[in-house]
């Protein structure tokens, strides 16, 4: 088995679900032919008893064997929304220092992704349905907890005076959030973030520039 081979695997344990276009992105982007190379290389580490696929999906969807979901289950479309999230991260530009799926880092909050990006760290919640506002309050009450906690200064990846992680929610509809002490910001994907933060930054300018404000460090 190649690196290459070795690293593929370790994407699909970490993201849980791939298809193949997703890990043509990841690995072949850079060839003339990536979704020729990486159908190669997934059937290579199939027909070897690596890696599993739902032949019923087009494109197929890849799983590590054993996996760590059903096959067949309701959140692999979830989990591979995770990884077009994380692809857009990588177009966006900037270090991806990490990136940990559904991590288990507190028993307050359980986000879809931690993830730090240009410097600093995300909280990051991917919806592929709308929430009602009941159970949106109720996400944020949790966040809030950890928030009041102190706790979220124990983190592994935690630097010294740093700020609590912001919130970022992935979803088409936005919804009416108010917290004190912690950000959260709303876009459907990651270049309208971008886009938003610029228009703000761009009327920022135009303002006093002795006007109290909160900055945030993307790059």
């Amino acid at each position: 088995m190649n690196k290459r081979d070795k690293s593929i695997i370790e994407a699909l344990e970490s993201f849980r679900a791939l298809d193949r276009n997703q890990l043509a992105d990841l690995f072949y982007s850079h060839t003339k032919s990536p979704v020729t190379n990486v159908n190669f290389a997934l059937k290579r580490l199939r027909d070897r008893g690596y890696i599993e696929a739902d032949q019923n999906r087009k494109p197929y969807v890849y799983f590590p064997k054993p996996s760590r979901i059903k096959t067949n289950g309701q959140k692999v479309d979830h989990f591979l929304a995770i990884a077009d999230f994380y692809l857009q991260l990588r177009k966006a530009g900037g270090e991806i220092k990490f990136f940990h799926v559904e991590p288990g880092y507190t028993e307050y909050v359980r986000p879809d992704v931690c993830v730090m990006w240009r410097g600093s760290v995300w909280f990051i919640e991917v919806q592929r349905t709308q929430y009602t506002q009941k159970i949106m309050n109720e996400k944020m009450d949790r966040y809030a907890r950890f928030f009041q906690s102190g706790e979220w200064q124990l983190l592994p990846f935690h630097k010294e005076k740093a700020p609590f992680p912001y919130v970022w929610i992935i979803a088409e509809h936005k919804y009416p959030i108010k917290t004190e002490g912690f950000r959260v910001f709303q876009s459907k994907d990651v270049s309208s973030f971008l886009e938003d933060l610029a228009a703000k930054q761009r009327a920022a300018k135009q303002q006093i520039k002795a006007s109290p404000g909160i900055s945030v460090k993307i790059g």
